[in-house]
């Protein structure tokens, strides 16, 4: 089994930055992509950014220029960036990894979420 824990949500003043980061642990044989959506109060979930295992980034368009997702680490982890921050941003926000099992099953695993409030 896989498990993937974000961290590092908070409140945050408009204006202001955080950085999220997401760990994956458990049978991993491989991680293709990493990344983040989110779901904000009401709305569904969308794409924030995801990075792929040949170290291409994508971002969506609201958040290109502001948000920076890192390589996936050695610990198998990814950081997200977030600056700029407005209340637009407010969300639960979910790392995303697309993993191959070292029993070499490849599925797609989801974070628990971590709450990215802006506000002033």
């Amino acid at each position: 089994q896989v498990q993937l824990v974000e961290s590092g949500g908070d409140l945050v003043q408009p204006g202001g930055s955080l950085r999220l980061s997401c760990a994956a642990s458990g049978s991993i044989f491989r991680i293709a992509t990493m990344g983040w959506s989110r779901q904000a109060p009401g709305k569904q979930r969308e794409f924030v950014a995801d990075i792929r295992s040949g170290g291409t980034a994508v971002y969506a368009d609201s958040v290109k220029g502001r948000f920076t997702i890192s390589p996936v680490n050695a610990s198998n982890t990814t950081y997200l960036q977030m600056n700029d921050l407005t209340p637009e941003d407010t969300a639960v926000y979910y790392c995303d990894a697309s993993v191959t099992t070292i029993s070499r099953s490849t599925s797609m695993y989801r974070g628990q979420g971590t709450q990215v409030t802006v506000s002033s």
